[in-house]
């Protein structure tokens, strides 16, 4: 991390550590923050950036070549290493490395990807298996206001065109931080192995949730609900259900194909 970002590394305590730098030749670029609440930001920062090690994602493919990911998180430099900004995203940057012997060799490096969660945490990605030796990232982004539900995106990052970026962008994934007994739901999601694509393979989302009308007070209010609910909501105060959800790569982004099969349960 030091060689790749030049800086002065500072350990604040044992889970943060980070390098301050600051880049004058660079010509900054905007990126994304998916949390589109501020203007998107360019990068590197003008005030400095601290740029941490968020985790390190180890596999291995069908021929048995290893590979390490370095997954970085940026933010805007603070002195006292804090991270602040409900809207405000972690900045994702990756580091790819192949093992060539006994050396680990760097195979691709993108410093900025775009921006995800909440007060400048990118939020956990997951190695996801999306087609024969092709890997991708997923990740699940949720904010909201204080004190109210977080409603969740799933995103995918995958390399395509000689860089990685975002592919898929679902809405309505998971809604948490509800009050106790309301309204709520989460999802999962599944790569489709078929045997009909090698490459970009299609995704099943299952959503499961519960439904109850809110009381219409400061902490139980309604909510946005999933757009396949729309009409059973305005006549009925509770149910369970689940939605089925098919997404296919059409060459550029990973959409919603066919009609969502969605069931209902102790309809009241």
């Amino acid at each position: 991390m030091q060689q790749l970002f030049p800086g002065r590394l500072y350990k604040k305590s044992s889970y943060n550590t980070f390098i301050s730098w600051k880049c004058n030749t660079c010509n900054p670029t905007t990126y994304t923050d998916v949390n589109g609440v501020e203007e998107d930001p360019l990068f590197p920062y003008a005030e400095g950036v601290a740029t941490r090690l968020d985790t390190t994602i180890n596999y291995t493919d069908s021929k048995g070549n290893q590979f390490k990911m370095l997954v970085f998180n940026h933010s805007v430099y603070d002195a006292d290493g804090s991270q602040t900004g409900r809207f405000s995203g972690g900045l994702l940057g990756l580091a790819k490395f192949a093992k060539n012997g006994n050396v680990w060799e760097m195979k691709s490096y993108q410093p900025a990807i775009a921006a995800f969660g909440a007060f400048s945490h990118i939020p956990a990605l997951k190695l996801v298996e999306i087609g024969e030796d092709q890997y991708a990232f997923s990740l699940i982004h949720a904010n909201g206001g204080a004190g109210g539900p977080y409603n969740a995106y799933l995103y995918l990052i995958v390399g395509f065109n000689g860089k990685y970026q975002t592919l898929m962008e679902l809405g309505d994934y998971r809604l948490s931080n509800n009050s106790e007994g309301s309204t709520e739901w989460s999802s999962t999601y599944k790569v489709i192995n078929d045997g009909k694509k090698k490459f970009f393979r299609d995704f099943a989302i299952t959503t499961t949730g519960f439904y109850k009308k809110a009381k219409g007070t400061e902490d139980d209010f309604e909510v946005d609900m999933p757009k396949e609910l729309s009409e059973i909501v305005k006549t009925k105060k509770q149910f369970n259900f689940t939605i089925e959800k098919r997404l296919s790569f059409d060459g550029k982004w990973y959409t919603i194909v066919g009609k969502p099969v969605v069931k209902y349960y102790n309809i009241k």
